[in-house]
């Protein structure tokens, strides 16, 4: 079971991870947690759009980017909120 997963050396704590391959590249579904906290460096790493992804416990180590992004509240700027957030990443061909 995946519990972390790295973003340019930012580490997420996974509640949710798939793995796929779709079109001879890696697809990585992950939801993870965000709180108040956290909220301005995620999403300002996010805005990035491209990342070096590593998985320890798959033994994963590549370039990506994200296809798809939502999270389940639009405003953790207020105290004490957390969010969800869903992320799909998509292997860059080099």
């Amino acid at each position: 079971m995946v519990n972390e997963i790295y973003l340019d050396d930012y580490k997420l704590n996974i509640i949710d991870y798939d793995e796929e391959i779709k079109n001879g590249l890696l697809l990585v579904k992950v939801n993870f947690n965000v709180t108040t906290e956290e909220y301005h460096d995620v999403t300002t790493l996010l805005y990035k759009g491209i990342f070096h992804l590593k998985v320890p416990d798959q033994h994963i180590d590549c370039k990506v980017n994200f296809q798809e992004y939502s999270t389940s509240i639009t405003n953790l700027y207020e105290k004490e909120q957390i969010g969800l957030f869903r992320l799909t990443l998509c292997e860059i061909e080099e």
